[in-house]
């Protein structure tokens, strides 16, 4: 096995991963669209299902990426050409491994998967809070508000946001390029970032704290809509 073809055949995989991602964006927009048209709820199931499955895929091609980038480092440290030779059984035997370390309910927090479900919980809240209050009366207040007042201003930018992602931890909104940026510039200083929001005791915001709100996405180009 040349170093070539496993290079290749990582790439093509990250490509897939790039692949996956866009289908579950997709699964979403028609699982709002299902919810905003009171569509049925075993429609809305089975599309979860679908970013469960894709969720798994990803998961999968993960540790598979991760276990070839490993036993091929190893293979280089050896310095010895059969080395190469075994790298397919090892890579095999790792990738089992990493595989065994998860389970399925993992699943649920997978990044696309999180924002599916609370995309759909927030569409519906929306479209009709009285139903959806009796269903759920521990349901957070910010996903009861009305279109109108909502903030769809970044907290970074102070203008209108592109690409929401929502804080986990605080619940706060950003702009995906904006908050990225602003991580990616402290963390260089050795810093954290703090919460931009008056009033957010949120002192350490991190990339895996977002997700991205497909609902809120889509009222913010509704509500831009309606100013055209």
């Amino acid at each position: 096995m040349s170093m070539s073809v496993v290079n290749s055949t990582v790439s093509a995989l990250k490509g897939c991963q790039n692949d996956i991602g866009t289908a579950m964006d997709i699964v979403t927009d028609v699982a709002l669209d299902l919810v905003e048209t009171e569509g049925n709820e075993e429609d809305i199931q089975k599309l979860e299902d679908m970013m469960l499955d894709c969720a798994r895929l990803d998961r999968e091609i993960n540790c598979f990426v991760e276990a070839v980038e490993q036993m091929t480092a190893q293979a280089r440290l050896q310095l010895q050409p059969e080395a190469m030779f075994t790298l397919k059984n090892q890579v095999e035997e790792h990738f089992a491994k990493l595989q065994g370390c998860f389970v399925d309910s993992d699943l649920h927090r997978h990044s696309k998967v999180v924002s599916f479900t609370e995309s759909v919980r927030n569409s519906g809240a929306q479209a009709n809070p009285s139903a959806t209050e009796n269903r759920d009366e521990d349901m957070d207040e910010d996903i009861q508000v009305t279109q109108s007042q909502v903030n769809f201003t970044c907290p970074l930018t102070q203008v209108e946001m592109v690409n929401p992602v929502k804080n986990k931890k605080c619940n706060h909104y950003y702009d995906h390029d904006a908050v990225l940026g602003m991580i990616r510039s402290k963390h260089s200083q050795k810093k954290n970032f703090r919460c931009p929001v008056v009033g957010c005791g949120n002192t350490d915001v991190k990339q895996s704290d977002l997700v991205p709100d497909a609902a809120m996405k889509r009222m913010i180009q509704k509500n831009r809509g309606t100013k055209k």
